[in-house]
């Protein structure tokens, strides 16, 4: 596909950068002549230098053929601007990042005025990750599929879990609960379990079912499921807004730790149900005075990830149960992952991972579409969700046993109606049904290229 991103930023570069490996044609344009001088020495891209809101600019980087123009800049208005010009100038799909949230009661509007296919918006998406986790509080991370009804989470093994050191086929013999355990982070190693696997002490394991079956087996492992009731924020951002809006609707209490005076009016007066503290949220006496580390949760959510970390750290030290924290610098995940923080959000590579379910979706509108795509483990293994068509006849109504699939492939689950399956051998795939489906290392973008 011929793909034009505007806006080289960390969200624009994150997105050329994965869906440069999946060999579509990528055209960047930036007025930053550094940001291009970047990509273009990291990755397979044509670069084009200029405003992207101009006609000519759009015009020399090919729009009039392009099959989509993705507009991620700083600015909502340019990006909204520039996904009109390139729709009249015949480029066949638009997709905008809006973050204003003004302009998020206008979403249908715009999408019917301007012609957006899709309009995204990454502090939203990363304030509804972040409320996901902090309803599986022994989670890392929650990923829904199948419109909610099957979530995929991460949880790192403990000594006092009960499946510590046992095989997963002689786990799975009292049957606890009807999950799957889909893949597994050993150090440097990352797999995709079998009924041998044994997983060990410190071990990051992903698993699928519906939350209730989740719950119970973190429950049947040992773990207590205790409800976050109270959480404190660092930063007043728009994630933070949104974050608040969320989790109102559980009647989470909330606390919001802003030095900028006239931040915290504003979340005053968009966020009447929250606290908002005025004051610096790294001083120590502040922390003490407001009893910030007091609480279920802490989420910090500033614009600058060195004082993210270093607050999340010392949250997790004073003994806070469960510690989220944003990061969009990609040379600090592996101090990151280091520390053993509980849970981090990067906002681009939630943008990066939706914008690349809808090109695989739209590169394949005859066959299986990717309704979800969640990248884990930096990328090496993907969890898809696709639904079956008629198209997939060569995997439908056959027995998972007599199928032969590729090598690193494993089907998690399926949802039928109302009806959710964890498959086992005799399990067949109707058509309609929604299959999850984790693969290492491979690009799909049909049900069908699981088989060999």
């Amino acid at each position: 596909m011929k793909i034009i991103i505007v806006g080289n930023g960390k969200v624009g570069y994150a997105i050329a950068r994965q869906l440069a490996v999946e060999y579509h044609d990528i055209t960047i344009v930036d007025d930053d002549a550094a940001a291009l001088h970047r990509a273009d020495s990291t990755l397979d891209v044509m670069c084009v230098e200029g405003n992207g809101a101009s006609i000519s600019v759009l015009d020399a980087a090919g729009v009039r053929g392009a099959d989509l123009v993705i507009a991620v800049t700083n600015l909502d208005e340019t990006n909204l601007v520039c996904c009109l010009i390139a729709k009249k100038l015949g480029a066949q799909h638009t997709i905008a990042r809006v973050r204003n949230p003004e302009y998020r009661r206008d979403a249908g509007m715009l999408k019917r005025e301007i012609g957006l296919d899709m309009l995204i918006n990454p502090d939203l998406g990363a304030a509804q990750e972040i409320a996901r986790i902090l309803s599986f509080p022994a989670a890392f991370s929650v990923e829904p599929f199948a419109g909610g009804r099957i979530d995929m989470i991460g949880f790192r093994v403990t000594e006092e879990d009960s499946l510590a050191g046992v095989s997963l086929n002689d786990f799975h013999r009292n049957r606890l609960a009807e999950v799957l355990i889909c893949a597994a982070h050993r150090g440097d190693d990352i797999i995709i379990p079998d009924g041998s696997f044994v997983p060990r002490s410190g071990d990051k394991l992903y698993m699928v079912g519906t939350k209730a079956e989740l719950q119970k087996m973190l429950r049947g492992i040992g773990r207590t499921l205790q409800k976050v009731k109270n959480v404190s924020i660092l930063g007043g951002s728009r994630i933070t807004m949104y974050l608040t809006w969320e989790l109102a609707r559980s009647n989470t209490k909330v606390r919001i730790v802003e030095m900028k005076h006239d931040k915290c009016l504003r979340l005053s007066a968009e966020l009447p149900g929250a606290m908002i503290i005025e004051g610096d949220g790294t001083d120590a006496d502040l922390i003490e005075s407001e009893n910030i580390f007091e609480t279920d949760a802490f989420v910090a959510l500033t614009d600058r990830d060195e004082e993210n970390l270093l607050m999340a750290l010392t949250a997790q030290r004073a003994g806070v149960p469960k510690v989220l924290t944003k990061m969009t610098r990609p040379n600090y995940m592996d101090l990151v992952q280091e520390t053993k923080l509980g849970s981090i959000i990067s906002p681009k590579d939630l943008t990066s991972n939706q914008i690349t379910r809808y090109v695989r979706a739209l590169a394949n509108s005859q066959g299986s579409t990717v309704e979800s795509l969640y990248k884990m483990l930096d990328g090496s293994v993907e969890a898809l969700e696709f639904t079956a068509t008629a198209s997939s006849r060569s995997v439908l109504d056959k027995p998972l046993k007599d199928l032969t699939l590729k090598k690193g492939v494993l089907l998690a689950a399926i949802a039928r109606e109302n009806k959710i399956i964890i498959p086992g051998g005799l399990t067949t795939i109707q058509e309609g049904d929604h299959v999850v489906v984790v693969t290492k290392s491979q690009v799909f973008d049909d049900l069908t290229d699981i088989l060999l």
